[in-house]
């Protein structure tokens, strides 16, 4: 019997809304799980403050006293979903409004613009636009963009 992605779902789901110190003062949430067929489990997460080390060592730890490692043999990773990572999940959206993000739209448009508000259906960006390789300026008008029509999206990282 092998773990399935919905079970470990809401198994890490339960363990970050209970009782457990250092969950309930953060926001944490999954952005992803996953299961390869060797029964490699990784669980993804981030939060609105961060994600360190600590927070993913006390989840890996509670996720796997669940598990029965003597009836189902399995590895366990527990990890920040990272900063170059595409959104998976809305409040990823959320956590980065106010940021410069890049989508990349299902018929292949490029936006890339200030994530201004997150709503129930689509998001309101203020695009950028280029007006030269050394200037860039933004366009006032902001675009509405359904989450249908988004393929991937990402915070872009700049230093």
């Amino acid at each position: 019997m092998k773990y399935s992605k919905e079970n470990i779902v809401k198994l890490s789901e339960n363990i970050i809304k209970s009782e457990i110190e250092d969950f309930t003062d953060k926001d944490i949430f999954i952005t992803d799980v996953k299961i390869s067929g060797d029964n490699r489990i990784t669980v993804l997460i981030d939060s609105f403050e961060g994600i360190k080390i600590k927070d993913c060592a006390k989840l890996s730890k509670e996720i796997e006293s669940k598990l029965d490692r003597e009836n189902e043999d399995f590895e366990l990773v527990v990890s920040s979903a990272g900063l170059d990572k595409p959104f998976t999940v809305h409040k990823q959206y959320e956590k980065n409004k106010g940021k410069l993000v890049k989508i990349l739209t299902s018929d292949g448009e490029k936006i890339k613009g200030k994530l201004i508000s997150v709503y129930k259906t689509d998001i309101e960006i203020e695009p950028e636009i280029k007006k030269n390789k050394t200037k860039t300026e933004t366009k006032k008008e902001n675009l509405t963009v359904a989450f249908s029509r988004i393929k991937e999206a990402k915070v872009v990282i700049t230093f």
